[in-house]
């Protein structure tokens, strides 16, 4: 029997066209004589719209954009499940292609718990907490991964105490520093900064995009990343290199101008591949991560290491590093969809056998 997939996609934040690449993606890549596929898209304005069962691959992002011939889920979002005659779709599996807040945050999360829904991906915890990079970091920490130095605060402390936050980061940090808003992905609203002028501009930009700030100190270094693939056993990819043409990797680098090179494999020693996979791995288990999770890190000339994040819902087009990590490990694009499903239907029924265990 095919296995009902509901593909949920778009949402509110600022990587709502991301989130549209990725999902047309995914339907290139499911085997339609094993799966029935039925789009949910989240507009901009936060409106759920459920269209039709998907009989072959969306050949266009404008295919996935519904107007008022699908099922328009207004006032009551759960109506995802019903059928236009009123009739329940069983969902076997929800696939959340939701990129930043309101989407890989945990709160859409949070909503297919309590709708007791099995979904692909990371929980609510792990998915708050890759979010938000000072929780993630203060894990980190906890968990004894190296990081470079940093600091953070909120817009009210902004407005209130200013110069106070500048002489902090000149205190603890050394220029230049990276400027990053704590819960925003994709290089949204990051800037780096030289001097306290263009630290001030920096923060006030990264501002638009959230209340809470992170500060981070500047470092001559490759961008080395890893996806990691698993639950509570999980497997860690070849590494891959970041060569951005810019500054630094920003959004422009990763979706429009095509100016970043990536390396697969990464040209490290052996035993350096093989501290990132163990860091990695530490590192999903620090956020309780399950399905999937990129790792991010900094690896010096000296093949000294630092995690700088872990994405809990990374790119995922086949271009994107995520997949073609996996696809340098021997694990194609719709075999890592298929393996990424079966965890998620692992994951649920695992929680339904504690849920509902006797005494």
């Amino acid at each position: 029997m095919k296995k009902r997939i509901g593909l949920l996609y778009g949402g509110k934040s600022a990587e709502h066209e991301v989130s549209l690449s990725t999902a047309r993606a995914v339907t290139g890549a499911l085997n339609f004589e094993e799966y029935e596929v039925y789009p949910i898209f989240i507009t901009l304005e936060g409106e759920w719209r459920r269209g039709e069962r998907l009989n072959k691959p969306a050949s266009t992002i404008e295919e996935l954009q519904f107007g008022d011939e699908a099922i328009i889920l207004e006032n009551n979002i759960t109506n995802f499940l019903m059928d236009k005659d009123g009739k329940t779709v069983q969902f076997d599996v929800i696939f959340p292609l939701l990129h930043g807040t309101n989407g890989e945050d945990g709160t859409v999360q949070g909503l297919l718990e309590v709708l007791n829904l099995p979904y692909v991906g990371n929980g609510v915890l792990a998915s708050a907490t890759g979010m938000d990079k000072v929780i993630m970091k203060q894990l980190f920490e906890i968990a004894g991964l190296p990081q470079v130095p940093y600091t953070y605060f909120i817009r009210s402390e902004w407005a209130n105490e200013q110069e106070a936050i500048l002489d902090r980061c000149e205190e603890k940090l050394d220029w230049p520093m990276f400027v990053k808003p704590a819960n925003l992905g994709s290089s949204v609203g990051i800037n780096k900064a030289t001097n306290r002028d263009e630290l001030v501009k920096a923060i006030e930009i990264a501002l638009q995009y959230d209340r809470k700030i992170v500060i981070e100190q500047g470092i001559i270094a490759r961008e080395i990343e890893l996806a990691v693939l698993g639950n509570d056993f999980p497997e860690v990819s070849v590494p891959g290199e970041i060569k951005p043409v810019t500054e630094f990797y920003d959004y422009d680098s990763k979706y429009k101008d095509g100016s970043t090179a990536l390396i697969i494999p990464a040209e490290v020693p052996k035993d350096t591949v093989s501290s990132l996979q163990e860091l990695a791995k530490r590192a999903f288990k620090a956020i309780d991560g399950s399905g999937l999770v990129r790792a991010d890190f900094f690896v010096t000339a000296d093949n000294s290491i630092y995690i700088n994040e872990v994405n809990t819902m990374p790119g995922f087009t086949p271009v994107s590093m995520y997949p073609l990590l996996w696809q340098h490990t021997n694990v194609s694009y719709p075999e890592l969809i298929n393996r990424l499903i079966t965890l998620a239907i692992e994951r649920f029924e695992e929680k339904q056998q504690l849920h509902y265990k006797k005494d």
